[in-house]
């Protein structure tokens, strides 16, 4: 035992001097929290911050907290450029987001943790004009400025509870993100349209939870019973809550393309929702449509002709709009988009889609009820929709007629779409798969 005591006596001296090291940095740091000022950073209060937005509104926002803290903590500061890259991601995700190192930032966090740290790894990486937001998100929610909400109905699977566009038409408004856990699938557009003998639901949502959570709305609103379910298409968040509604009685109706594509890949689909969801993907069944179409259904119902329109290619395989002629409103599906980057998939054809706007625009809707993002008219989805692909085309021409290749296509200027929501995930994906579909053209 004696010859044991002095290695003991040293563990314990060494382990001593390593606590008092540890606390000599924790007293020198702050304690257990990091600096919330650091040198070479600029600081921001609320108030500068108010001026800053007002006198750019194009500022870049960086929130460095996680989107589990931002879903369950009030939402995040409203701005045109607002971006949630959490801290520890910071570095390896900034150049997607803000590629161009000039651009005023501002990052934040919750009480200035975090930010501090995360502005002066900016600042280390070469951006020129980073600024930290001292106060915090809390601060600004607390003092009533604008928020934007990740789940604007808390209560609901629903993102967001159905508003009444029109005299009895509602559509609940999906979150622009991609699908998650947290948005519970609903990143796309929920319509309905009362009548005096039934309603008609457009999209089945993402999931059978989902799909009951939409249907409770609708049966506060009124007692008429769904008749017919329309997929806009044939993407999961389209279709998947089909078998719900089916147990309601209500006919599922589809375009031929769009239901191919169900039979095809509904599988898939179904497989990467339940490992998005979790539990929230409990009932969900594969459910094909009952009756399909080629070119035109008409549903007649109570009073109202509902007009469901296959106008050629555009987003995806089967993509239809819902037209209501005597209210001159449009339930565009992914047909236009305007709030949110258009996504490019393998199988979009962009020459078609721009081919097919033709007959869209002769429609002459007043009200248009995108796919994903608020209704709108038909000037903004014309903007970020036809002009879009119309650009993205010439550009890629461009490139392919100077014998450039796919990092010249990755480099195509799309600043000027940068505000929409997705941009960071989408651009240069679509500009790879435009180029890539578009040297078989040439």
């Amino acid at each position: 035992m004696r010859t044991q005591r002095p290695v003991l006596v040293f563990s314990t001296c060494l382990l001593a001097g390593l606590l008092l090291l540890c606390s000599a940095a924790l007293a020198q740091s702050g304690g257990d929290d990091p600096p919330t000022s650091l040198d070479g950073v600029r600081t921001l209060d609320t108030d500068a911050l108010r001026a800053a937005l007002e006198a750019n509104p194009e500022l870049v926002l960086i929130d460095v907290r996680t989107p589990d803290e931002i879903d369950t903590l009030g939402g995040t500061i409203e701005g045109l450029n607002s971006i949630n890259i959490p801290r520890g991601w910071l570095d390896l995700r900034i150049a997607e987001s803000v590629p161009d190192k000039s651009m005023p930032i501002v990052v934040f966090c919750g009480i200035n943790r975090r930010s501090p740290l995360a502005a002066l790894t900016l600042t280390e990486m070469g951006y020129t004009d980073v600024s930290n937001y001292a106060d915090g998100f809390f601060a600004w929610r607390d003092d009533g400025l604008p928020v934007a909400m990740t789940d604007e109905a808390p209560n609901s699977m629903l993102f967001s509870l159905p508003q009444e566009v029109i005299p009895g038409v509602w559509s609940a408004i999906g979150a622009t993100a991609p699908g998650s856990y947290q948005n519970s699938g609903h990143n796309n557009n929920l319509s309905f349209i009362i009548t005096d003998d039934g309603v008609v639901v457009v999209n089945a949502g993402d999931n059978y939870l989902l799909a009951r959570s939409l249907h409770e709305e609708i049966k506060k609103i009124t007692d008429q019973p769904v008749r017919y379910v329309v997929l806009e298409n044939g993407q999961g968040h389209a279709m998947l809550g089909s078998n719900y509604w089916r147990e309601q009685g209500a006919t599922v109706i589809a375009h031929a393309d769009a239901a191919h594509e169900i039979e095809a890949l509904g599988h898939e689909i179904i497989e990467r929702m339940r490992a998005r969801n979790r539990d929230k993907a409990l009932g969900t069944e594969l459910t094909r449509p009952d009756e399909t179409f080629e070119r035109e259904w008409i549903i007649a119902l109570g009073g109202e002709r509902i007009e469901l329109r296959y106008l050629g290619p555009a987003h995806s395989p089967g993509d239809i709009v819902v037209w209501l002629p005597r209210r001159k409103l449009v339930i565009s599906g992914d047909m236009a988009f305007h709030e949110r980057l258009l996504p490019v998939f393998e199988t979009t054809d962009t020459e078609g889609w721009i081919a097919s706007w033709d007959a869209f625009a002769a429609l002459e809707a007043e009200v248009i009820i995108p796919g994903h993002g608020g209704p709108t008219d038909m000037a903004q989805v014309t903007t970020y929709t036809r002009d879009y692909l119309v650009y993205m085309r010439q550009q890629v021409g461009e490139v392919l007629e100077q014998g450039g290749d796919l990092e010249a296509a990755y480099a195509i200027d799309q600043s000027s779409y940068a505000h929409l929501d997705t941009y960071e995930f989408l651009a240069q994906q679509n500009a790879g798969r435009i180029f890539r579909a578009m040297e078989f053209e040439w």
